[in-house]
């Protein structure tokens, strides 16, 4: 997936913006004020900081050699992907999906309620495993 294509797929979830609180160079992605996707370039290459369950993260990181503990974040929920050829697009955005739905899940009540009556509970948890 290239970064536009990315940038875009990101920007399609419910009331996302973009936001450069870290310079130009750093897009945060954000859901009522709260970040649920970092893109950047790391090492060298084009990655995205996503939200996960903890068991799921370990899991993709074993998985696949492009999937590391969340660089500059809280290992423990957050992982770095490497966009690259090595993920297949349906995965990262599966990856997306949750990391959406996983932030909007711990919003307060009125705002998650709001996502939740405006866009349907199937859009917002889409990708959410038992939702």
């Amino acid at each position: 997936m290239d970064k536009k294509s990315l940038v875009e797929y990101l920007l399609s979830k419910p009331e996302a913006i973009v936001d450069y609180p870290f310079g130009p160079d750093v897009s945060v992605f954000k859901v009522k004020d709260k970040m649920f996707a970092l893109l950047t370039r790391h090492q060298g290459q084009l990655s995205i900081n996503l939200k996960s369950d903890p068991q799921d993260a370990i899991e993709l990181r074993d998985l696949f050699d492009a999937v590391i503990p969340g660089y500059h974040m809280n290992k423990r929920h957050w992982n770095t992907v490497f966009v690259n050829s090595t993920i297949p697009d349906g995965e990262l955005m599966r990856q997306i999906d949750c990391s959406y739905a996983l932030v909007v899940k711990g919003l307060v009540k009125t705002k998650r309620l709001a996502l939740e009556l405006s866009y349907g509970t199937s859009i917002v948890y889409q990708g959410l495993r038992g939702e």
